[in-house]
């Protein structure tokens, strides 16, 4: 077995940080510009943030409320952890120069917050929302997440994302060229992928500058635009089983550079609103360690097959 399976966050969490640190979910009540009329209506096919917002957020309330709320409920279980102020919902950098920085200040002074992670779209970042971040972060850790979902603009266009992979390409050259801790979000099983195109995107993603990496599977969800297609249309997508969605997760982890860090593998909806695939209702925790026993069984590791790359 292989001294390391994969380039996992917590290691990186607690080698960086020296204690533990749980992100808290915030809601600031952004939207989007494939929602708003800009570039696009409806949103992302598949999406509705109710599916992963805890109970707490409410863009209602002020972000000094929701991290209270938030801070008080994981507090129960590790009293001396820190946190990190996560702008999960939307898109985290769509407004007025003003009001992000309004937020972010928030944000960054309640007290135990040590960084922010801000979750954004890659056509949604430029130097002017860069520099003040950098000066309001100055003092704390700052993390931009990209969801890039895909390598493929045919995809992208499919799924309503209303930006490129070029999009994408740039807003990582950017933050690189500020040295800003980079995220980035992939879905695996959009519409008209097959797995030689994914593991493509593995090999893509690995030549980029990015630090921390999510993946997940496509989810059907009930009440969103995919749920009416899949309806319509079963075979516009492939549901991924359970063990398919470890096989391919595991293949595209073997082309991924060791130097990625690994901060998910999988997305956690209720599954009362989960139309596809069904899993069971197994918890993010036992698909981990269900991954990690198959890599065990195969002699599987992130970056196995890098050096195949040409």
């Amino acid at each position: 077995m292989h001294a390391k399976l994969y380039n996992d966050y917590s290691g990186w969490v607690l080698e960086k940080f020296g204690a533990r640190v749980q992100k808290i979910s915030v809601d600031a009540g952004f939207t989007c510009p494939n929602r708003d009329g800009s570039k696009g209506t409806g949103g992302c096919i598949y999406c509705d943030n109710t599916t992963f917002s805890p109970k707490y957020c409410n863009p209602k309330k002020t972000i000094s409320q929701q991290l209270e709320e938030g801070i008080a409920f994981f507090s129960k279980k590790y009293p001396a952890q820190k946190y990190i102020a996560y702008f999960q919902s939307y898109t985290n950098t769509y407004s007025s120069l003003e009001y992000l920085q309004n937020v972010y200040k928030e944000a960054i002074s309640y007290p135990n917050i040590i960084g922010l992670s801000i979750s954004t779209r890659p056509d949604c970042i430029n130097e002017e929302i860069l520099l003040m971040l950098m000066r309001t972060c100055q003092n704390h850790f700052l993390s931009i997440e990209l969801g890039i979902e895909s390598t493929s603009d045919k995809t992208l266009a499919l799924i309503n994302r209303c930006h490129t992979f070029s999009d994408s390409l740039k807003a990582i050259e950017l933050l690189n060229t500020h040295k800003i801790h980079t995220g980035a979000h992939i879905i695996l099983g959009l519409p008209g992928e097959n797995n030689l195109q994914i593991i493509e995107g593995a090999k893509t993603l690995s030549g980029l500058p990015i630090h921390t990496l999510k993946l997940h599977q496509l989810q059907v969800i009930k009440g969103t635009q995919l749920a009416e297609i899949y309806k319509n249309d079963p075979t516009f997508i492939h549901p991924l089983t359970l063990d398919e969605y470890i096989g391919l997760t595991i293949d595209f982890m073997e082309y991924l550079s060791p130097k990625i860090i690994i901060e998910r593998f999988t997305s956690e909806s209720p599954t009362d609103k989960v139309i596809a695939p069904n899993w069971g209702g197994l918890k993010n925790f036992e698909i981990v360690e269900k991954i990690k026993k198959r890599m065990i069984e195969r002699n599987g590791f992130q970056g196995k097959l890098t050096n195949h790359l040409t």
